[in-house]
């Protein structure tokens, strides 16, 4: 059995896909992409619809990790299944309150919740899904985020990954739990939320702020290639109690980025693209740094203004010990991903 947290949501989507058709271009040598059940863990309110959809193999369970009582149907005989904890806030809901404290009652205590469980039903093997983020950013464009780096978290969604990764390692280390931490990085692809699509439609229009040079790096996640290094590791026995970053090939500049979604738009799908950048000075970086400092200090939380933040930083990482370890192995490049995250929305009426 497997068991994934975080339905419906662009990562738990796309791995329940995955189990049910494999995946095109990678090694096709999971032993329960076959498995007769995956049982999904959705929100009592959310539609699940989609993923009933994919296959007569799929339960969904409905739950939430922050009630514990509520995840009783979704851990009901588990003994010996493998469990992907994909769950987590990386913006808060507005529905919900849209405050910081969302990061911490979901990141943080529903881990701890979901990992009390998985004790108690004697799961076999997790993975937890963990960010960028925990890290801050890189010190200049030269430095590589390894496993080994120190923990510098960037505001209150980076503290919150960094204290469910400290609430993962103290089950390793107390309960011996077999638990492996995936990091992710800025991940695209099939099943992309909406403001990703956004992205793409302010590149198309020319509306998309570069704040300094565009030099800056950043690694990224193509959704496919992450699901392979989570589904390598979880098969991998060495790799109890390990951390590994699982990203693209190689880091991108934010001008690549961007010239590589426009150049895809136009030249793959006909899109007509204006080729404007709206060019702003470092200094409003730092501005937008100020202001999203002060709010999340005082509880509140402004995506826009957060994202601003970051976009002339570096952020990058070393896949070497994935590599390495796990035989982790990025089959997809920028254009690749990018081309078929494109697709994905215009097969999905994301209107771009």
């Amino acid at each position: 059995m497997v068991l994934i947290t975080g339905i419906p949501g662009f990562l738990g989507n796309r791995l329940a896909e995955v189990l049910v058709n494999g995946l095109e271009g990678y090694p096709d040598s999971w032993p329960y992409a076959r498995t007769e059940e995956i049982r999904c863990l959705c929100l009592p309110a959310a539609d699940a619809s989609s993923i009933s959809r994919l296959s007569n193999r799929i339960e969904v369970a409905r739950g939430d990790v922050v009630d514990k009582k509520s995840m009783t149907e979704f851990f009901k005989d588990s003994e010996g299944a493998t469990l992907f904890h994909l769950a987590g806030v990386i913006h808060p809901d507005k529905k919900m309150g849209g405050g910081v404290k969302q990061f911490y009652r979901v990141n943080v205590d529903g881990t701890k919740n979901v990992l009390d469980l998985a004790k108690e039903h004697r799961v076999k093997k997790v993975i937890v899904i963990s960010s960028d983020s925990q890290s801050g950013f890189n010190p200049n464009k030269e430095h590589r985020f390894t496993e080994d780096s120190p923990y510098n978290p960037y505001m209150n969604y980076g503290r919150s990954k960094m204290l469910m990764e400290q609430i993962v390692n103290g089950y390793v280390n107390l309960d011996d739990m077999d638990i492996t931490i995936i990091r992710t990085c800025w991940l695209y692809g099939p099943n992309q939320p909406e403001r990703h699509t956004e992205f793409f439609t302010m590149i198309k229009e020319g509306k998309v702020p570069m704040i300094g040079d565009g030099t800056n790096l950043c690694s990224m996640s193509y959704v496919d290639n992450t699901c392979s290094g989570m589904l390598l590791a979880s098969i991998n026995s060495a790799t109890k109690g390990k951390t590994y970053w699982i990203a693209d090939e190689r880091p991108y500049s934010m001008n690549e980025i961007i010239d590589t979604i426009a150049d895809v738009l136009e030249n793959d799908f006909g899109f007509k693209v204006n080729h404007r950048r709206i060019r702003l000075p470092n200094l409003v970086g730092s501005i937008a740094y100020l202001i999203d400092s002060m709010l999340q200090g005082m509880g509140f939380y402004n995506k826009k203004i957060h994202v601003l933040s970051e976009m002339n930083k570096n952020s990058a990482c070393s896949i070497e010990l994935a590599r390495k370890e796990i035989g982790y192995n990025p089959v997809l490049s920028l254009r690749e991903g990018m081309n078929k995250s494109i697709k994905w929305c215009i097969n999905n009426n994301h209107r771009i």
